[in-house]
């Protein structure tokens, strides 16, 4: 490539990237200025989107739900970042604590997102911190519902499961710990992350061992 073409692709790419970067403004130079509208004394009729909420639930549950999945629970698994009985405990628990993850019927009469297309949302925002809107396309849920289906999701999972979860282990766990790691060729070891903690030294008699990693 002579001079005179790396010059001119050079000049092309940064047009680009020029021409992208004022996109991105105005689109958000336009979200400011809703915002601002959206505040005023005046009601503003909000758009409605039909995303196809029934269709999403339903490629959804036939996708990974069903008596007979598309994708075998090795897939749900990579993708969901936890085996499937995993994620239907937390979709059966959070549906007893809050309504949210209960399915409803709108204002419209039609059926809300299912509790499945809600844990899913916030699931592949958790798992691979993608953007609110990107889960629409699949899901179909919008951003600022995504947003707050995540935001739901936190909260209930902390309450319902942060005693449980949520805490150091106590002398039950690291016993627990222990043997789950003899059953997998180390025993009476216990491999410790970061920190020291005073009740696992007191689980601990001779012959008994601590991996230490710290952090760099």
């Amino acid at each position: 490539m002579d001079s005179d073409n790396s010059d001119n692709y050079d000049q092309e790419f940064w047009e680009l990237v020029e021409e992208e970067f004022m996109d991105d403004s105005d689109e958000e130079q336009q979200l400011q200025n809703e915002r601002r509208s959206g505040s005023s004394s005046r009601p503003k009729r909000r758009t409605t989107v039909d995303r196809g909420r029934e269709e999403g639930h339903n490629r959804l549950f036939n996708d990974y739900f069903s008596e007979n999945p598309v994708y075998t629970d090795v897939q749900f698994q990579r993708r969901f970042r936890m085996h499937r009985h995993v994620f239907l405990r937390i979709v059966d628990a959070l549906g007893n604590h809050d309504e949210y993850f209960q399915m409803r019927v709108d204002v419209t009469g039609k059926m809300g997102l299912s509790p499945l297309q809600k844990c899913t949302s916030a699931i592949r925002m958790l798992a691979y911190g993608s953007p609110a809107d990107l889960v629409d396309e699949y899901v179909r849920i919008g951003e600022s519902t995504s947003i707050e289906c995540l935001e739901i999701f936190v909260k209930g999972v902390n309450v319902v499961f942060g005693a449980e979860y949520l805490r150091k282990p106590n002398n039950t766990d690291v016993e627990h710990l222990l043997r789950m790691g003899e059953s997998r060729g180390f025993p009476a070891v216990l491999i410790r992350i970061l920190q020291q903690d005073n009740k696992e030294e007191q689980v601990f008699k001779k012959n008994k061992f601590i991996v230490n990693f710290k952090e760099i």
